[in-house]
């Protein structure tokens, strides 16, 4: 269960871009490809946050589908978690995949 460490930074970059303000929610980005598992990490979040400025804010997390640039169809095609390599609508080979690896904390929404 890496979902706490990773949580953990999310918890230290927020509480520093807050700068002593109360923070309401965090908000990140997770790919499906990213390697973190959305429903782990809002489980983990109450205890990656217990003791910290964050305790009782909320985590609102935007699940990123993962797409490769298919060059036979010349568009981005979403992808699943058996990605062969091949476009799934034309069976191009493709290796540029452009979202779904996405980690990033977005904003987070504090009090006045």
């Amino acid at each position: 269960m890496h979902e706490l460490s990773l949580l953990a930074g999310v918890v230290d970059a927020a509480v520093e871009a807050a700068a002593g303000r109360t923070v309401k929610q965090v908000n990140l980005d997770v790919g499906t490809m990213s390697g973190a598992v959305p429903d782990i990490l809002e489980n983990t979040w109450p205890i990656a946050i217990e003791g910290t400025p964050l305790a009782g804010t909320k985590l609102e997390l935007t699940i990123i589908p993962a797409t490769v640039f298919c060059p036979g169809c010349n568009s981005e095609q979403k992808i699943d978690e058996f990605f062969a390599l091949t476009c799934p609508v034309c069976g191009t080979p493709t290796a540029d995949m452009r979202h779904g690896r996405e980690f990033q904390l977005t904003s987070i929404d504090v009090e006045k």
